[in-house]
């Protein structure tokens, strides 16, 4: 990716107070109120999971590139999802499209652990590279098709989906665990998050806000 690669050497004192701005301003007036969540935006430094030539714009409220046609989703998108997963620390996570890792990392600060797939090696090398750098041990990454989940890891507290499929896989509804939430974005043109709550018994969707997401490929679709 060449000069697209994130600047893992930038200092992270001079983010930090965007850092802050982006958290009262993007999160907290729009209804965020979950502390844990709130603080992990915090800490979770957006401009290295970003290219260099981006950085400066890591924490303005708006995706950004992060090459091979994938973007890193708006702060308030990435907070909205994840504060819906109603997160306590004890879960463990299913997260289809690790793309560049930022939303992995926000995970890995609120849960015990996360299994993310990524379709697109370069990404996956990419992210799996920062997270570790980041110092996160509780991540476990792997590069395939989404669309199948990660089935000898189920089933999971919790599912979020960061591209946008048709219809939701049923196989990632399989994996869901009784009481376990998930969170995806649906649709084509018109796309909508829908949260999914296994009630132990049946699982329930509810139609939640409307977003813009990448498609969810398939894997010779990656290829």
């Amino acid at each position: 990716m060449g000069q697209d690669k994130p600047n893992n050497q930038t200092p992270d004192n001079e983010f930090a107070e965007k850092r802050q701005i982006m958290v009262a301003s993007q999160i907290r007036r729009r209804g965020i109120k979950d502390e844990r969540v709130l603080a992990a935006l915090e800490k979770v430094p957006r401009h290295l999971f970003v290219p260099v030539r981006y950085q400066r714009q890591a924490y303005s409220d708006e995706p950004l590139p992060i090459g091979m046609n994938q973007t890193i989703s708006q702060p308030y998108i990435v907070a909205y999802m994840v504060d819906q997963l109603q997160l306590n620390g004890s879960e463990r996570v299913l997260e289809i499209g690790a793309g560049s890792g930022y939303q992995t990392a926000v995970l890995a600060e609120l849960s015990r652990r996360v299994f993310t797939i990524e379709i697109i090696p370069q990404l996956a090398r990419q992210a799996k590279k920062i997270i570790a750098q980041l110092g996160y041990k509780n991540v476990e990454f792997r590069t395939g098709d989404g669309y199948l989940g990660w089935p000898e890891a189920a089933p999971f507290d919790a599912i979020i989906v960061s591209a946008a499929p048709l219809a939701i896989p049923t196989l990632l509804i399989e994996q869901l665990a009784p009481g376990g939430r998930m969170i995806v974005p649906v649709g084509e043109d018109q796309q909508d998050l829908v949260f999914l709550l296994h009630t132990g018994e049946r699982v329930e969707q509810f139609r939640k806000i409307p977003v813009r997401f990448v498609p969810m490929i398939r894997k010779k679709e990656a290829e």
